[in-house]
């Protein structure tokens, strides 16, 4: 429990953009503020450049998880 968990997005408009290797969506600038928490490994609150690197703006769809070990949505969509 002693990690931080993902930021909720601050709006739903166009603005949005999903990490291209674990999906999670947030706004530009919360991906500026605090990176993905899911890949920390791209580093993007010290290069913010690198959000439109490891980012999209296109994706369809989103889905929300309370608690992903008993969720029957996680387990359908492997995640």
């Amino acid at each position: 429990m002693g990690e931080a968990p993902a930021q909720i997005p601050t709006s739903f408009g166009h603005e949005l953009r999903a990490c291209l290797r674990c999906r999670l969506v947030k706004t530009y600038d919360q991906f500026r503020d605090s990176g993905c928490e899911n890949c920390p490994f791209f580093k993007i609150e010290e290069d913010p450049e690198r959000i439109v690197d490891v980012t999209t703006p296109n994706f369809n769809g989103t889905i929300c998880m309370m608690d992903p070990r008993r969720s029957w949505a996680a387990r359908w969509l492997r995640i």
